[in-house]
């Protein structure tokens, strides 16, 4: 089996956020001897383990570079209009897209939740949702940039001010 990245790699574990891998290990878990990634998630101090044979399943993928935060804030700062309005079908739309992993996609779903929350508020489940999606966008950043975690939110709050004055 192929190893896609090595011990200090800055990846993205979607649905979990970025993190270092620490180190390569194998494990018998449930009977099964397989190799993991072991890796320091910066918030929250967490560590998981990923199974070498998912990773391509999973879709983990290297931390985007400093331009690549550059790009998410500009996008994030662009106005769109959220149309659904069906709570259920709107969950659903944001779930799929935080399911990617992709930046821009998690990106949007801060947008336009944090925009919801300013003009209507959330449900339990949208605001549980938003701060899920936030720290995954932090924790991207903060690898990405080499940032605090408060300069992060900084940065991602910035955006969506400058997006409501426009």
């Amino acid at each position: 089996m192929a190893q896609l990245f090595n011990i200090g790699d800055k990846v993205v574990y979607p649905m979990h956020g970025a993190g270092v891998i620490e180190s390569i290990e194998e494990r018998e878990i449930l009977g099964e001897r397989q190799q993991y990634y072991i890796m320091r998630m910066p918030i929250g101090d967490m560590k998981v383990m990923v199974p070498l044979k998912n990773v391509d399943s999973i879709g983990l993928r290297e931390v985007i570079d400093d331009n690549t935060v550059e790009l998410v804030l500009q996008r994030m700062r662009q106005f769109e209009d959220d149309d659904t309005t069906n709570w259920n079908r709107r969950f659903r739309a944001n779930l799929d897209k935080m399911k990617t992993g992709d930046i821009y996609d998690v990106a949007e779903v801060v947008r336009s939740l944090m925009k919801r929350d300013g003009e209507k508020g959330l449900s339990t489940g949208e605001r549980k949702m938003l701060d899920n999606a936030k720290q995954i966008l932090i924790s991207e950043f903060v690898l990405a940039k080499d940032l605090e975690e408060e300069q992060a939110f900084e940065l991602i709050d910035g955006a969506m001010t400058s997006q409501e004055q426009q």
